[in-house]
């Protein structure tokens, strides 16, 4: 139907963690610590550029 080229790993990374820094902003805001949180982006991150190279 249409070519979907994979897309580089900078850029995964960039979309990855943008959408798992919006919830943890809300996150920070409401009190965790932002060293939690950035952690937690991190992992959320990572876990989404994996799943993405696997399938």
């Amino acid at each position: 139907m249409y070519n979907n080229p994979k897309s580089g790993l900078v850029g995964e990374a960039v979309v990855a963690a943008a959408g798992a820094g919006v919830a943890t902003t809300f996150a920070v805001a409401r009190g965790q610590s932002p060293s939690v949180g950035l952690g937690i982006t991190a992992f959320a991150a990572i876990a989404a550029i994996v799943i993405n190279r696997l399938f």
